[in-house]
């Protein structure tokens, strides 16, 4: 399982463009931060933080933190403010992407990653914000649930978080792209197969010609 959400993370981290500011989500966007160059991206978290690192244990200052919780380190010109003016800046369109996780994505690129009915709610937090006011939504979560249930669904029983469109997933079995009207499986990860992707999803896609002359299918 770690090595999937390494493999993940490592994979999203390519979709970067340099000199992004990104927005990095609890769980597995998180590692994210792992696989880029501090130089080139300008990571941000809604809690109150332009320019967030990594740090090493002997570093760890409590009171640093992301919006996770976990600690964190200041990159060299890093910035704090308050946490309104964190939230102004994604709702102001000035976070070039964020990379969330998800409980649920549908057929029409729909994101369910707040709430799972009949637990307990703590709160929407930034999800929401993100969704909305991130210039790219990206999504890195494993294929299915821990019961085994497809989390690629035709349509999302949780509550949606927004109804924005998710332009890209990356699980530990593919990478989807949404191409307009529906999402295109354009890679395989790992020593995943189309046969383990159409037996684990239940969302409408479809596959990329890279795919089909490479005779993946």
């Amino acid at each position: 399982m770690g090595n999937n959400r390494e493999l993940i993370a490592k994979r999203a981290a390519d979709e970067l463009e340099p000199y992004s500011f990104v927005n990095l989500g609890i769980g597995i966007p998180t590692l994210v931060a792992n696989y880029i160059d501090d130089g080139l991206y300008t990571l941000h978290t809604e809690n109150g933080l332009l320019g967030v690192t990594s740090v090493e244990e002997e570093d760890i200052d409590p009171l640093i933190v992301n919006a996770g919780k976990l600690p964190v380190g200041e990159a060299q010109g890093a910035s704090y403010f308050s946490s309104a003016d964190s939230f102004a800046m994604i709702r102001g369109g000035h976070i070039d992407v964020a990379i969330l996780g998800a409980l649920q994505i549908d057929s029409k690129g729909r994101i369910a990653n707040w709430a799972i009915p009949g637990k307990d709610i703590i709160g929407v937090g930034g999800a929401m914000d993100l969704l909305e006011g991130a210039k790219k939504i990206i999504i890195t979560t494993n294929h299915v649930a821990n019961d085994g249930r497809p989390k690629l669904v035709d349509e999302c029983t949780f509550p949606i978080t927004s109804e924005r469109v998710a332009e890209t997933i990356i699980t530990d079995l593919a990478v989807f792209k949404w191409q307009g009207e529906h999402y295109e499986l354009v890679e395989l990860m790992g020593d995943s197969t189309i046969e383990d992707v159409q037996a684990n999803t239940t969302a409408f896609y479809t596959i990329s010609n890279e795919l089909l002359q490479e005779g993946k299918v």
